[in-house]
């Protein structure tokens, strides 16, 4: 047991300090091959800033992934690890072609579907998702859904400074924390995911000191939807892990619970925009994040409230987990579907700005 301990804190540090380390070079890259993001309506920033912090919270990642397995015996490059590990590479580099050049949506939607395909099949045998929810033509759509679902979530969510970088490292430890309570499954598996979940958190915030505000670099497309295939993924794995532990299809519902402030920001917007007859896919200045800093007058504030949003989160999916009632997390889904409602009908009334890219011409 303390070995391993020592190895959650070494990789745990490790992948921090390999991110903090190496940021400041991609910074530095960036300026030099002018991978900026420049300054629009839509945006926050008012000068140009270097936009590929998630290649570096991508490759800290990537590389202790690569460590987890090496340094531990009994582990190994299996078909599932593999699959998840390419799935991770295609979606950072259609990330990557998106921030340079641009990308069609409909093509970058082709690529999160298929990123979101090779981690499925790859993870899991056709009698396992016809055990999910009765059907493998059932299953499959809905599990798609749900990581083509957050990586854009994920994407929306990334408009101000130091947002979703800290909320991805507390996410990343709320899945470490649930890897160390489900133990009643396969101890490797679990140590496995914890020491992944860990990797991806060291990452994470090792990047925030560079994006909190004011930010000296962005994470862009690759950053912000290369951490929604690591939460939509990572979902999908604890959610059977726990269902399996309690014996309980309800506990499916666990990261819903637990990824719900990314879901509610995005319902948040596609639901106002498509009230408004606004274009549902296109940045604008109206997530729950721009709203609610037009309240306090501070994109510092705005973040570390999130930040507590989502650490209270992770606490009660956590404790609503370790007591292991499925009445209890009905009814915590339920409470916090109807606080977000509140909360969002709250922030409705708030002005935003609306750039124009956001207006639809009338027709002819």
């Amino acid at each position: 047991m303390d070995n391993r301990i020592y190895e959650y804190v070494s990789v745990f540090i490790m992948s921090w300090l390999f991110v903090y380390g190496l940021t400041p070079l991609i910074i530095k890259f960036a300026k030099a091959v002018n991978f900026v993001d420049k300054p629009e309506a839509r945006k926050m920033h008012l000068k140009s800033v270097p936009l590929l912090g998630g290649l570096s919270v991508f490759l800290g990642f990537f590389s202790l992934c690569i460590y987890d397995v090496i340094i531990s015996p009994g582990r190994y490059f299996d078909r599932g690890l593999v699959g998840y590990l390419a799935g991770s590479v295609i979606i950072v580099v259609i990330g990557l072609i998106d921030d340079k050049r641009g990308m069609r949506p409909l093509v970058k939607l082709f690529g999160q579907i298929m990123v979101s395909m090779i981690f499925i099949m790859t993870n899991y045998k056709p009698s396992e998702l016809f055990m999910m929810f009765g059907s493998v033509y059932v299953t499959l759509p809905i599990l798609v859904l749900w990581m083509v679902g957050l990586m854009n979530a994920l994407n929306f969510l990334d408009n101000m400074d130091g947002v979703i970088s800290g909320m991805a490292g507390i996410l990343g430890l709320g899945f470490f924390a649930f890897s160390l309570i489900n133990s009643g499954g396969n101890n490797e598996a679990m140590a496995l995911i914890g020491l992944i979940s860990l990797s991806f958190a060291g990452a994470a915030l090792g990047f925030l000191p560079y994006n909190f505000n004011p930010a000296k670099i962005f994470l862009g497309d690759a950053g912000s939807m290369f951490i929604g295939y690591f939460l939509s993924s990572m979902g999908i794995l604890m959610s059977q892990y726990a269902r399996n532990f309690k014996n309980d299809k309800a506990f499916y519902l666990l990261p819903v619970l637990l990824l719900s402030y990314a879901i509610f920001d995005i319902s948040l917007v596609s639901y106002t925009r498509k009230r408004d007859g606004r274009h549902v896919m296109q940045g604008g200045k109206d997530h729950s994040t721009h709203r609610i800093n037009n309240v306090l007058g501070s994109i510092k504030v705005t973040a570390v409230i999130i930040y507590a949003i989502n650490i209270l989160i992770v606490l009660t999916t956590i404790i609503v987990f370790r007591i292991g009632s499925r009445e209890l997390l009905l009814i915590t889904t339920f409470i916090f579907s109807a606080i977000f409602i509140i909360f969002g009908r709250k922030l409705d009334q708030i002005p935003v700005v609306i750039p124009p890219n956001q207006l639809k011409r009338p027709k002819a």
